[in-house]
């Protein structure tokens, strides 16, 4: 059905005047999506069609990307020194963390082949601590937010404890308390934790930009368990829905795997398509199969019909 609602979209769009943005994006998985969004008239009506949760969604590890380069100056340039060293001593290390770990090994290496960018790694040696405690964290952070499980409901629940914790993290910092920090609390100053303290507020502050649409989501309440009787002002449809829901024994066992698969069961979209509708945009496995494979993000959106006569010849 999808191939079909793609058919008749290109047809029209074939004898019709429209506009078109095009959008290049990489999935986790490096596989290249090309996103399009198309405004048209039809039927003297404005008609839309467009893919925008995707998205949404794609760009959370690619904006975290974004964050962990915002370092200043003396950091950047500690960063380099590990960069050089790293692809001059050992090209299979994993990088910052293993880089540390191997520390004084690779002074050791440098000690008669490059004395100084040796005395400079020495110079940098709590900064790399630092960055390696930081990035550690942050790359505990896009673990969380990659699979096929992940949705905004569990996107919200990784992002929004990481930005509070990033605050908690310069105050504890600037009262000498290293507990995030191991590394950094074998040896520092305090000229180094000023720039660290100042680092982590704008570390956070640029981290929150760059995440207010998740941290603003709001997540309804009967999402998450609509067996709650929760009372919160929403459409009426919603609302008589809702109602429904809740009363209906047979289905309330089915909610003892929690929302997640709740929403996703067959006759529950069927029999209640204003919550579904909701729900499934935040709890909806994303799968990059359905994306680029099975197109029933396609389907879900668009405001075209399929050619039912057509499909069943």
């Amino acid at each position: 059905m999808a191939e079909n609602n793609e058919g008749s979209l290109y047809n029209h769009l074939r004898t019709s005047q429209f506009l078109i943005q095009l959008d290049e994006s990489t999935l986790p998985t490096n596989e290249a999506l090309l996103l399009s969004y198309v405004r048209f008239i039809k039927d003297e009506k404005i008609c839309e069609e467009e893919i925008p949760d995707v998205l949404a969604v794609h760009c959370v590890i690619h904006r975290q990307q974004l964050v962990a380069k915002n370092l200043s100056e003396r950091l950047f340039q500690s960063l380099q020194y590990v960069i050089k060293a790293f692809v001059g001593y050992q090209k299979a290390i994993n990088f910052l963390t293993r880089f540390y770990n191997l520390f004084d090994s690779v002074i050791e290496f440098l000690e008669n082949k490059d004395t100084e960018l040796r005395n400079k790694l020495i110079t940098s040696k709590n900064d790399i601590a630092y960055m390696t405690d930081l990035y550690k964290l942050f790359n505990d952070m896009n673990l969380q937010l990659q699979g096929d499980e992940i949705n905004l409901v569990k996107t919200k629940n990784v992002v929004a404890p990481f930005a509070a914790k990033l605050f908690l993290h310069k105050k504890n910092t600037s009262r000498r308390d290293f507990h995030s920090f191991p590394n950094l609390s074998v040896s520092w100053s305090n000229d180094d934790l000023l720039t660290y303290c100042q680092h982590l507020e704008n570390f956070h502050i640029d981290f929150t930009e760059r995440y207010q649409d998740i941290l603003k989501l709001e997540i309804p309440d009967w999402v998450l368990d609509p067996f709650s009787n929760v009372n919160i002002a929403m459409p009426l449809q919603l609302e008589e829905e809702l109602i429904k829901l809740t009363t209906n024994e047979e289905i309330k066992i089915k909610f003892k795997n929690g929302y997640q698969e709740f929403w996703l069961h067959k006759p529950i979209p069927q029999l209640y398509t204003g919550l579904c509708a909701v729900a499934t945009l935040l709890t909806k496995k994303r799968n990059r199969l359905h994306v680029t494979k099975r197109r029933d993000l396609r389907l879900f959106l668009s405001k075209l019909k399929p050619d039912i006569k057509k499909l069943i010849k």
